[in-house]
């Protein structure tokens, strides 16, 4: 493998959709008053940068705490494995949250600098997720990071960009995506469950018991179409946008898998499902959102 393979591997590019999906929901949301295709690009290119510095910082953390072994089943392992070594690890990390910061600065000076706040803020969440001194992973309090900066704060900025303004909508409209975003690292927290618990690592998972944790995972899921229907309910979200109900069925592999297994490898299916899931999700509620747009356009 080339060394920019490598590291583009390293990076976890699969889950770089998740990052992408709330910034064009963003975007697509307020694109009826303003649309600039290069802001559009360069959010999403910030966005994708941050994610994948806090990609990188949390494979160096798991690696100092011990949570990532060499039986893991997650995407890191290239530490483990010896192919990359952990200093080299973080300072990748470090130089993705520059880049991403770069990119924040170009769009406050061509927007606000309102936005600055909401890079900041984001930047912080990113390392601090797993990073010295908070790990934010480690005491509970991963899925509350995740839900507000992979939902809300990603929609808002991606619309702030756009309009330079705060919009309710983006927020009401963000839930959904908050939701099934949430319901990744969730699915992911609960295969690793045993391995957490034994290294010490503090999830919601670990600290409500399996049982508990199936229900969350079936709560988070609801919730996301739930919210779909709230949100296009008082006009945050246009009604071509519950287009997106159409993934509904995709939900049943995920709860099948969590109801009736709890081996990790089991489980990792339920975690591929609901990363599927959340990118589908995404794509056809953006599909929605061009129908709008150029319905309102006509």
């Amino acid at each position: 493998m080339s060394t920019l393979k490598l590291w583009f591997a390293a990076s976890r590019p699969v889950s770089f959709t998740a990052a992408v999906v709330p910034v064009v929901v963003g975007t697509l949301l307020v694109a009826g008053d303003h649309f600039s295709w290069w802001k559009a690009l360069l959010a999403v290119l910030g966005s994708v940068a941050f994610l994948a510095g806090t990609n990188f910082v949390n494979d160096y953390y798991d690696h100092r705490k011990g949570a990532d072994g060499p039986d893991s089943l997650g995407p890191a392992g290239f530490i483990q494995r010896g192919v990359l070594q952990p200093r080299e690890v973080l300072i990748a990390g470090i130089v993705c949250f520059v880049a991403g910061a770069v990119i924040g600065l170009v769009l406050c000076a061509v927007t606000s600098w309102a936005l600055l706040w909401l890079g900041v803020a984001s930047l912080l969440a990113g390392f601090l997720y797993t990073g010295w001194p908070v790990h934010l992973a480690y005491i509970g309090l991963g899925e509350v990071t995740v839900f507000l900066f992979m939902g809300p704060v990603m929609v808002l900025g991606g619309a702030f960009v756009q309009v330079e303004e705060w919009r309710w909508e983006a927020v009401v409209a963000a839930l959904p995506i908050a939701f099934l975003v949430t319901g990744i690292l969730h699915a992911n927290n609960l295969r690793d469950i045993e391995n957490d618990r034994a290294t010490g690592k503090r999830t919601i998972a670990t600290m409500i018991g399996r049982r508990w944790a199936n229900r969350e995972m079936y709560f988070l899921l609801a919730a996301t179409y739930i919210s779909l229907i709230v949100a296009a309910a008082v006009r945050a979200l246009p009604w071509p946008a519950l287009i997106a109900l159409a993934t509904i069925p995709l939900v049943r592999p995920i709860v099948q898998v969590v109801r009736t297994s709890t081996n990790p490898r089991k489980l990792n299916l339920a975690l591929f499902h609901t990363a599927q899931l959340h990118m589908r999700f995404g794509a056809v509620l953006a599909l929605g959102l061009i129908a709008n747009w150029i319905w309102v356009s006509r």
